[in-house]
């Protein structure tokens, strides 16, 4: 058993994150991740529309899913400029859109930072333009995707963990882990997998099994931003700070803040939609 742990305690250090590289050019596995995360919820969304009977077809899901994911890209990446690291990139604005490094010679590094709410926000903001084009409803259209969206973080967080990143707290629990690029080498949650549980496989589990019993439309959006939002405020409590920030409010880091503000809105949009379809 001890064996065991011990390799399990140093297991992120056996794993390389790096799929091929080509020079100073690297293809990460978070980056697979990404593309694997949003096969697999098209793949669930065309499931629905065959078995459900959504009147959408494959033509106008492929349209959606190509703005969904420079939603997430350029809102999370403006998210984490504005969330999280908002005074280093007003004085260096240039490495908000640059995946290259200059300071000795040019190096490719691709870009470092990327927040999900404001990845929701984008995603947000694109469908609702997407829908009014399209002449679609947007609570419909959206309550579409809600339960297939979070199996996706699944392989969003197994791309954070392969990466070494966005590691936990400090623990003497023997599942703790050790992370190369922790600077003080300590034991500490693996957060990443606790998030790749909770947030992609549980909540998965929950809106997928109440798919068929949504009450109005948006019903579902709003069970996934509070199931979401409270998720991640819980496991916060166990993930490291971002060390530029810390805490932000009292003992909660900008993440748990972030998530308040989730479960608020997901709750008044239940209360408004609730209303709007009595």
């Amino acid at each position: 058993m001890e064996s065991f742990i011990n390799v399990w305690q140093n297991l992120p250090a056996q794993i390389s994150p790096t799929l091929f590289g080509i020079g100073s050019f690297q293809l990460r596995y978070y980056s697979l991740m990404y593309i694997v995360a949003f096969a697999l919820v098209y793949s669930l969304v065309l499931y629905r529309i065959k078995h459900e009977k959504y009147e959408y077809t494959a033509e106008t899901i492929q349209d959606y899913m190509v703005w969904a994911m420079l939603g997430v890209i350029v809102g999370g990446r403006l998210g984490y400029v504005l969330f999280y690291n908002f005074g280093y990139y007003w004085q260096h604005p240039l490495k908000i859109i640059l995946p290259f490094d200059f300071s000795n010679g040019m190096r490719f590094t691709g870009l470092s930072g990327m927040s999900y709410h404001g990845g929701a926000i984008g995603v947000a903001a694109v469908s609702a333009y997407f829908c009014i084009k399209q002449k679609i409803n947007f609570w419909h259209f959206i309550d579409l995707f809600a339960p297939a969206i979070p199996l996706g973080y699944f392989f969003g967080r197994i791309g954070n963990f392969i990466n070494g990143e966005l590691y936990g707290r400090v623990t003497t629990m023997p599942w703790g882990m050790y992370f190369p690029l922790d600077p003080t080498l300590k034991l500490r949650h693996p957060s990443q997998l606790y998030e790749a549980f909770f947030e992609g496989i549980v909540l998965f589990a929950v809106l997928w099994s109440i798919r068929k019993k949504k009450r109005f439309d948006g019903f579902l959006l709003g069970i996934y931003i509070c199931g979401y939002g409270f998720v991640r405020f819980v496991i916060e409590f166990y993930r490291e700070p971002d060390y530029q920030l810390g805490f932000v409010l009292g003992s909660l880091s900008m993440g748990q803040v972030l998530c308040l503000l989730m479960i608020s809105g997901g709750l008044a949009i239940m209360l408004w939609r609730k209303r709007a379809s009595a």
